[in-house]
């Protein structure tokens, strides 16, 4: 097949102007004036094509079709045809497309313009390539399917005017499979979206979009992450309005550009579990540095998306999909300031940057420290509350700079580098109104970091500030239980010196390997020891090193047991006189889950240090 080889496309002034706010240094715009000879080749092969289109009001809406490969497939130069089964009644697009043409009616586009823009992907080897053109001819054949309900078979032909291959950054696997699909049944046609909608945006890793520059040109894109990335940041009788953030890409910016030009866009949520669809379309605002980071910590850019119009559809897909292997390039949910799950920034409300310079560092064990830094402007970050956690940031230690792939270490490219660490000093412990300490274990980069200082290089790093609410609360004559898998003392320690310890019962199981924390608390707060029951992992293999241990923890007044927790441990507990009906928890994943099921029927507050 011979291929005319068209003058090279140019960035609109949408594009140009988001490459120049996101300050990315020009480049050609990599985009073909046609099929392109890769694009041709992965066509038979996709699984699903995510199709947009703009309605009579020049808004867009984007729809998910297919099911299994050769569905797609280029019949002539820059010319592809689509034969797929369709959701005749409620599907937005193929409604636009067709116009309600069914029994066979062709509809010739002729010489209208008719823009639509696609997504041919398959998920299984997270190959996906862009295309954007115009409609040249659509029918539709309605199918009544025995049992089944009433489907349809739609047609389309479409000359592709551009095309482009994407990389599979952020392509969570699925394996695509036909369905039998039951008649679709429209549970919403307007906002605000139903709870079953919003549990949908909720726990989906992946939708697809359609944006448009005027009637000009459209283009659809995939957007993608760990389950919830996109956020609701209202729902009620005053509208809908959903934020999702920008991961690095390829910084081209093409949707971007887009919603700089026209900002609107079309959105569909596939669940591919039940075959329930979201349509939504509506208008976008773009926000980017501290606008992003106000509203979406932790973001460079994000996008808010004001929904104008919705349709819900109960079994609207023609296929099925099972989670595969998520992207190795997902950051973790960045939940919304609202929703009070992310660090505090005090640089947000003052102009003032206050820093942290490392002023001590005490190795407690090979892979645990207590690291004390002074922050050189306390006005500006606040004095902290036992129980909060520091944010220091260290993306100018760490930064690696842009890079549009990174194989080698995938989640690095959206890690902003901010870390939380619980505050393990107090002022009435000792600890000066200008210092803050913490105890960490090293885990990952920020903290190998931070066991590689040497404290006369005299490290400095950002302070975002003082945040979280984990306080023990202390009732007269009530005895408090804390259970604390290893680490997970820190937000004990700093405050311990407000308890009563002769009315704290601290149940903190650990690996032998860990014990050196457990002699430095005991060291410091005598008192805990002979509240505390220990339960040692690995000490049983530890020798006569072990026992020396051992015997040392006891003459503290501690309890030692050399074994694991078990729930019959927390039923003797439960039976002590005056013991608290709350328990106070800070653990591992594996252990929070397991004390979690134990305690059913107990009040429990716990703090998190998943990795």
């Amino acid at each position: 097949m011979a291929f005319i080889h068209s003058n090279q496309i140019e960035w609109h002034h949408g594009e140009a102007s988001i490459q120049k706010m996101l300050h990315v240094p020009y480049q050609d715009n990599p985009t073909s004036p046609f099929l392109s000879p890769h694009a041709a080749l992965l066509l038979p092969h996709v699984s699903l094509l995510a199709l947009g289109t703009l309605d009579d009001a020049g808004r867009p809406w984007t729809t998910l079709l297919g099911g299994a490969p050769g569905f797609i497939r280029s019949v002539g130069q820059s010319i592809v045809a689509i034969k797929t089964p369709v959701d005749p009644l409620y599907d937005p697009v193929i409604n636009i497309l067709l116009n309600g043409k069914d029994q066979g009616e062709n509809v010739d586009q002729g010489k209208t313009t008719r823009i639509v823009s696609g997504l041919g992907i398959h998920l299984a080897t997270r190959s996906r390539v862009k295309l954007a053109g115009k409609l040249v001819a659509g029918a539709l054949d309605r199918i009544l399917m025995q049992n089944c309900g009433e489907m349809a078979e739609a047609q389309l032909v479409i000359k592709v005017e551009q095309s482009l291959g994407n990389c599979p950054k952020y392509l969570n696997k699925k394996d695509i499979v036909p369905a039998v699909v039951p008649k679709p049944a429209l549970a919403l046609s307007k906002v605000p979206l139903p709870v079953e909608a919003i549990n949908l945006l909720l726990r989906a890793d992946m939708f697809f979009m359609s944006s448009c520059h005027g009637h000009l040109t459209m283009g659809t894109n995939h957007r993608g992450g760990s389950a919830g990335f996109c956020r609701v940041l209202k729902n009620d009788g005053n509208g809908t309005i959903l934020v999702y953030p920008e991961f690095s890409g390829n910084r081209l910016y093409q949707t971007l550009g887009n919603l700089q030009a026209t900002p609107k866009a079309g959105i569909v949520v596939p669940d591919f579990d039940s075959g329930d669809v979201l349509h939504l379309t509506g208008t976008t605002e773009i926000l980017v540095g501290k606008e992003a980071a106000d509203l979406l910590p932790r973001s460079n850019v994000a996008v808010k998306v004001e929904i104008e119009d919705a349709r819900f559809i109960q079994n609207g897909l023609t296929f099925r999909g099972t989670a595969g292997e998520p992207s190795p390039y997902n950051p973790p949910v960045r939940f919304l300031a609202s929703e009070g799950r992310s660090s505090v920034d005090v640089q947000k409300v003052n102009d003032r940057t206050a820093y942290a310079r490392l002023v001590k560092k005490e190795l407690l064990t090979p892979t645990i420290g207590r690291f004390r830094f002074s922050i050189s402007d306390p006005e500006v970050v606040g004095r902290f509350k036992p129980g909060q956690y520091v944010a220091l940031a260290f993306e100018d230690e760490l930064g690696a700079g842009y890079s549009h792939m990174r194989d080698d270490d995938p989640s690095s490219l959206n890690d902003d580098l901010v870390r939380s660490f619980t505050v393990s000093s107090s002022e009435r412990g000792g600890t000066p109104a200008d210092e803050v300490e913490i105890t960490i274990r090293n885990v990952g980069k920020v903290t190998a970091f931070l066991f590689r200082q040497n404290v006369r290089a005299g490290l400095e790093v950002p302070m975002k500030g003082f945040s979280g609410t984990f306080a023990i609360h202390q009732d007269e004559g009530e005895i408090i239980p804390f259970v604390a898998g290893g680490i997970g003392i820190t937000p004990l320690l700093a405050q311990l010196p407000d308890l009563d310890l002769r009315r704290i019962r601290l149940i903190w199981t650990m690996n032998i390997t860990d014990i050196g924390l457990a002699i430095d608390t005991f060291e410091r707060y005598p008192p805990l020891a002979r509240s505390t029951l220990l339960y040692l992992s690995g000490a049983a293999d530890g020798g006569q090193e072990g026992l020396q241990t051992t015997l040392r923890l006891e003459q503290h007044g501690a309890q030692v047991c050399k074994r694991r927790l078990a729930a019959s441990d927390l039923l003797l507990i439960q039976g002590l006189p005056a013991l608290s009906s709350t328990w106070y928890i800070c653990a591992g994943p594996q252990l929070r889950q397991a004390l979690l099921s134990w305690l059913s029927d107990r009040r429990v507050i716990y703090e998190s240090f998943d990795y």
